[in-house]
């Protein structure tokens, strides 16, 4: 074999990674011998096998954690039918089961969950610590599946090149235990690594691959993948169809299997001054061409045997949203959903309706605030009045919403933090789902161009988590700051019944993979 690819944990597990299906389709296209692993699912379902458990646990668990073990197979069941997502009880049960028995692994202040893995002792911003993974002073709770697993799985392989893809901050840590390993086992096979997080990481890393990798990629992989593997035909067309054949998709802990693929790369906004993908996108911005992308839909349905589809764009473009629209009959029995802008385009009922009819279950809507003070200074391209009437629209239509809030932002005050709970309050009827947030401010944010016009005092990196950090703490202008917006949301987001029921009803942990699957809970 040339070439394999790795996803490490650790992510959620409830669909397969479109970016080694995208690597894995362009590669073998080339010609390249290349195949790849999830081994996020794998380490899953390794570490909540039921003899591993019994070994972690001992002779005396707690009871909870004994009732947990013996519910596991009930639990991993109900996550992978449709019969919990009616129940929503029954699913929080299944989740908090699961929870629990990930939670014995590791040592103190080592944490997984099926959404979540964090070190309480080892940071993903510090480069020694990442060292210290690579070199083996360290391990994770993964080293075993590591070890007694994934290991012999590659050697069986023997592949010349291994590429781990990296692209979340819940993955670095196991990554780099992971090459370690890959390199102290197999000294002479050539090892890099790509993904967002390794391309945000660029300016810290570009000059040298940090050991124990020979190379790294920035942006996008297809084409350097493809030299490395020494295909005479690369090139650096981007690829939108993946290929899915390593995934076992009815393994992933989803109510009907899913795959996700893309209309685009980058975002065709980039206009969001707290986004980093408007001061350092990860990728140059490329869409599907808008007659192909019906036809993507249907075929990848078709080959694996799947009904429900995941688009992970930025945002959706408008011409893929036109294309889906008019192709209501060839998409026939389909579900999608993804992120779409609040565009003028969605105020037209007959539009809305026919982008239900094309199978679109469930959209997700970056709102940020309810005041449009904060909006327009933000660049988010935002009419209060037109998302109001969108959201009118597509409930109308019987497609489920689930939007996104931001507090704490550079500039924002109290009194347009209460135009966002008024906001949602008055429209929580529209409103299916809710992410609450407080922002992260990027570390190239292009707020830092003029801070002072934008409400900042003051930005830096945190010392500690230096050079690495994704983002700066910064010293607001006004005394509104990110634990007022905290007490704000906690208090009077979260204090208001009708916006706590939204919240509450979101499914925990998986959030909008599973409320694609949920009724829509303000038409039941």
């Amino acid at each position: 074999m040339n070439l394999l690819l790795i996803q490490p944990p650790a992510l959620k597990p409830s669909e397969p990674p479109l970016g080694l299906a995208i690597l894995l389709g362009h590669l073998r296209r080339q010609g390249v011998v290349a195949d790849a692993i999830d081994a996020n699912l794998d380490a899953c379902l390794y570490l909540l096998d039921d003899q591993r458990l019994a070994s972690v646990l001992g002779p005396t668990p707690t009871t909870a954690l004994h009732r947990a073990r013996r519910h596991a197979p009930r639990a991993l069941a109900a996550l992978r039918g449709t019969t919990a997502t009616g129940t929503p009880d029954r699913y929080e049960s299944a989740v908090r089961d699961l929870n629990r028995l990930l939670g014995c692994w590791g040592e103190e202040g080592e944490l997984l969950t099926l959404g979540d893995y964090r070190h309480g002792n080892l940071s993903p911003f510090k480069p020694d610590d990442l060292q210290r993974l690579a070199h083996g002073e360290a391990t994770t709770l993964f080293a075993s599946y590591f070890r007694d697993q994934l290991l012999p799985r590659v050697a069986a392989l023997a592949p010349r090149c291994i590429a781990l893809s990296i692209n979340y901050l819940h993955q670095a840590l196991p990554a780099f235990e992971l090459a370690g390993l890959l390199r102290r086992q197999f000294p002479h096979v050539q090892l890099v690594a790509g993904g967002g997080l390794i391309t945000s990481w660029q300016g810290v890393l570009q000059d040298r691959p940090p050991f124990p990798f020979d190379q790294l990629i920035f942006g996008p992989g297809e084409a350097p993948l493809a030299a490395l593997a020494g295909s005479p035909g690369a090139s650096d067309e981007l690829n939108f169809d993946p290929d899915f054949s390593f995934a076992h998709l009815n393994d992933y802990l989803s109510p009907a299997p899913v795959l996700p693929l893309s209309a685009s790369r980058g975002c065709y906004w980039q206009r969001c001054l707290f986004c980093p993908e408007a001061a350092t996108p990860v990728h140059p911005y490329a869409a599907v061409p808008r007659a192909g992308l019906p036809g993507l839909l249907r075929s990848l349905a078709e080959n694996y045997g799947v009904k429900h589809l995941h688009l992970t764009d930025n945002a959706i473009p408008m011409n893929a949203l036109r294309a889906l629209s008019s192709a209501k009959e060839q998409l026939s029995g389909l579900h999608w959903y993804g992120f779409v802008r609040f565009e003028a385009a969605l105020l037209d009922r007959s539009f809305v309706q026919d982008l239900a009819d094309s199978g679109c279950s469930l959209l997700q809507l970056g709102l940020e605030s309810g005041s449009q003070a904060v909006l327009d200074r933000l660049g988010k391209g935002i009419d209060l009045n037109t998302a109001a009437r969108i959201l009118e629209n597509l409930h109308a239509a019987g497609i489920a919403t689930y939007v996104y809030i931001m507090l704490g932002t550079p500039g924002e005050t109290e009194a347009d933090a209460v135009l966002t709970r008024d906001f949602l309050q008055q429209h929580a009827p529209h409103i299916d789902y809710l992410n609450l947030a407080i922002m992260n401010l990027p570390r190239a944010s292009e707020l830092l161009d003029a801070p002072a016009r934008h409400g900042i005092v003051g930005a830096e990196l945190c010392a500690a988590d230096s050079p690495l950090s994704l983002y700066r703490r910064f010293q607001p202008s006004g005394a509104w700051n990110r634990a007022s917006a905290r007490r704000f949301l906690d208090r009077e987001l979260l204090g208001t019944p009708a916006i706590r029921a939204i919240v509450k009803r979101t499914p925990p942990l998986f959030t909008s993979s599973h409320a694609f699957f949920f009724p829509p809970p303000t038409r039941i």
